[in-house]
């Protein structure tokens, strides 16, 4: 019994308890008594009652079956030796589960004449669509059938037993339906407890992340010395400074720091004006005809992944801006293809949809009454929006912008196509520089050990970057603040 074959009994189940809890509450509800609930707060409540149990129970259920599939697994492993030709328990693990998600999709008759040699079992699910790597060994496919065996044996007692908590939850919730019970709220703290526990994931989430790279933080610390990462002027990890005696590179935080703001910096320089004044136009001049062709063609900016504009930028933007300053300049091209300003123009066109359609919003949301009473005493079109519209939109717009500028120092995909990897410290914007991200990327992807400093920089360059973008959303938000009360 599969699982989404359960969770269909469940849900059927819920939807049965509801429309009966509903007539039931119905035909109850016509007396001289009160009823203290609508009717299809009883429903809700019985398919609650049936469902939330069943599914809980499903969810552990499911996850203990996994490990104890896995420990079940590595009992039956043989001892590794130093002839063992897998040598990580792990990639054993994964060559057995990969085995019996094959052996699922044999027919009986197959599974009769089973081969008993990996060699002789391998073409047969590769012609199943199941691809194994060569290094899987004959022991591994008996343990992977009593897998296949102990999983259905677990999944047809989880089954029934959701099966039966769901039953016993719809009579329990059918049981309370009467005239004077309280289903509404137990409805309404049940949702409440489900908006709690979202609330609960996000903000477990966000300590979960921070703590993934706070403890590897602290590793990479204790080989590299704080004050030489944060104020470092040369990026360099491969290599030791000259004369250092060490080995383990150089790893400033500076040029990284400031390639990162810099490029952010020129994306919102160009997609600032371009998008507010977009905005501008779409709330207060154009038609509703013309807003309804215009804004979708500025949000089609925004479903295009970066990547895509990374080779708009290689193939295009980059060599424009080559061939043109080597026009102006009678041949020398000062400006490079891969170069501050390409990124910071293409990331440009890229944000101009977030400030766009933020600042529509915000400009929209400005009640009607302040126009009207700027216009009936004069004022023009352009002075009301100037300085009528703008001021009680300014808070909104401000933090949009910095939320806006937060996406743009976490781009990546552009930044490595426009800007190129080169760690460069400079304030030439035709020049290459690189950001913290593309670094993040480039440390992580390559073959050092995970545990020398080469890797564990990438944390630390994590955490840089998500403390960057705390301040600046934290800045966003007493901005917000500060002149939501001028205004007020």
């Amino acid at each position: 019994m599969s699982t989404l074959m359960v969770l269909v009994i469940v849900i059927a189940i819920g939807a049965a308890g509801y429309f009966i809890g509903r007539q039931r509450a119905a035909a109850k509800a016509g007396g001289n008594i009160k009823p203290h609930s609508l009717p299809h707060y009883h429903g809700w409540w019985v398919f609650l009652a049936a469902t939330l149990p069943a599914v809980l129970f499903i969810a552990i259920w499911t996850a203990g079956t996994g490990i104890y599939l896995e420990r079940s697994a590595i009992a039956e492993l043989p001892t590794r030796t130093a002839d063992t030709v897998i040598a990580s328990q792990s990639l054993e693990l994964g060559m057995v589960s990969g085995i019996a998600r094959g052996l699922d999709k044999l027919s009986d008759a197959e599974r009769a004449s089973l081969p008993q040699t990996f060699a002789e079992l391998r073409p047969l699910l590769a012609s199943k669509g199941v691809a194994l790597a060569t290094e899987g060994q004959d022991y591994m496919i008996p343990i992977a059938v009593e897998w296949n065996r102990n999983t259905s044996r677990a999944s047809n007692i989880g089954g029934f037993v959701a099966i039966a908590l769901a039953l016993a939850g719809a009579i329990f919730g059918l049981s309370g339906v009467h005239v004077r019970a309280r289903a509404r709220n137990n409805v309404e703290r049940v949702i409440l407890g489900a908006l709690i526990a979202a609330s609960g994931i996000a903000i477990l989430t966000t300590i979960g992340i921070i703590l993934s790279m706070l403890f590897q933080t602290i590793t990479f610390f204790q080989s590299v010395s704080p004050s030489t990462f944060f104020f470092g002027t040369v990026w360099d990890p491969r290599f030791a400074a000259a004369g250092s005696g060490g080995s383990q590179g150089q790893f400033g935080l500076i040029p990284l720091l400031a390639g990162t703001l810099y490029i952010a910096l020129v994306a919102m320089l160009f997609a600032v004006p371009v998008g507010l004044f977009a905005a501008i136009y779409m709330a207060e001049y154009a038609s509703r005809s013309v807003r309804s062709v215009v804004k979708p063609m500025l949000e089609v900016l925004a479903g295009i992944p970066t990547i895509v504009y990374g080779f708009f930028a290689l193939v295009t933007v980059g060599p424009f801006l080559r061939d043109l300053s080597a026009a102006l300049s009678g041949g020398y091209a000062f400006i490079q293809a891969q170069s501050v300003l390409t990124a910071g123009i293409v990331m440009g066109v890229m944000l101009i949809p977030f400030v766009s359609s933020l600042s529509d919003d915000i400009i929209t949301a400005v009640p009607g009454s302040l126009r009207d009473g700027s216009l009936g005493l004069g004022s023009t079109k352009s002075e009301t929006i100037r300085r009528v519209v703008l001021p009680a939109a300014l808070p909104g717009i401000v933090g949009a912008l910095l939320l806006t500028a937060s996406r743009a120092i976490g781009e990546t995909m552009i930044v490595v196509l426009a800007a190129g990897v080169a760690a460069n410290l400079n304030i030439n914007p035709f020049e290459a520089m690189t950001t913290i991200t593309v670094k993040i990327v480039n440390q992580l992807t390559g073959d050092l050990e995970f545990n020398s400093p080469q890797t564990l920089v990438a944390f630390a360059l994590g955490l840089t970057l998500f403390f960057i973008t705390l301040a600046m959303n934290i800045f966003a938000l007493y901005i917000v603040r500060k002149y939501r009360e001028q205004y007020e």
